[in-house]
C-alpha cells in the first residue's frame, strides 16, 4: 500500500476492523516514511454475468427492487425485503465464487421469497422462469402445496 501523502511504498497496519456487513475490512495504516496515518477499506467484489455476456458488480439494491415489484400489493415489509436481499448476497458469497450468472442470482432469490410470500414467489417465478401458460402456474402451485 502506498502512502497517499508521500507515496512511499512501506506502511504499517495499526488497526483492523471488519465492517458490520462482514464483507469489507477497514484498516488504519501509518506510513513508515512520513508517519502520517490514513484509512483503507478493502472489499471483495462479486460480479454478475448478464445474459448478454456483460459483467457488472453484484448490487443488492437491484435484487430488492426486483423482489419489491413481485411483492407489490402484498403484506411484505421493507425490512423483510432488505433481509431477503442480504440473505441472497450472503448465499452467493458463501459459494466462494468471484463471478455468478444472473440465472444463479434468480435461483438464489426463489427460496427466501417462497418463504416470505407465496403469491410474490409465483409472480417472480412466472417472469424469471418464463411461464408460458396456465399449466406452468399450476405446476408451481402444486409444488407449493406439496412443500
Amino acid at each position: 500500500m502506498h502512502c497517499p501523502y508521500c507515496h512511499h511504498a512501506e506502511t504499517k497496519v495499526i488497526e483492523t476492523r471488519v465492517s458490520e456487513d462482514g464483507y469489507s475490512i477497514r484498516r488504519r495504516r501509518m506510513c513508515l516514511h512520513c508517519s502520517k496515518r490514513f484509512t483503507t477499506l478493502e472489499t471483495t467484489m462479486l460480479l454478475v454475468e448478464k445474459r448478454s455476456g456483460s459483467l457488472e458488480p453484484f448490487n443488492r439494491d437491484k435484487v430488492i427492487s426486483g423482489v419489491r415489484k413481485a411483492c407489490q400489493g402484498r403484506p411484505v415489509r421493507e425490512d423483510d425485503l432488505r433481509k431477503l436481499g442480504q440473505r441472497v448476497e450472503e448465499y452467493l458469497r458463501s459459494t466462494g465464487q468471484a463471478q455468478v450468472t444472473s440465472d444463479e442470482v434468480g435461483k438464489a432469490i426463489l427460496k427466501p421469497l417462497r418463504e416470505l410470500d407465496q403469491v410474490a414467489y409465483l409472480r417472480f417465478a412466472s417472469v424469471y422462469q418464463n411461464f408460458e401458460d396456465l399449466s406452468d402456474f399450476q405446476r408451481a402451485i402444486d409444488a407449493l402445496k406439496g412443500q
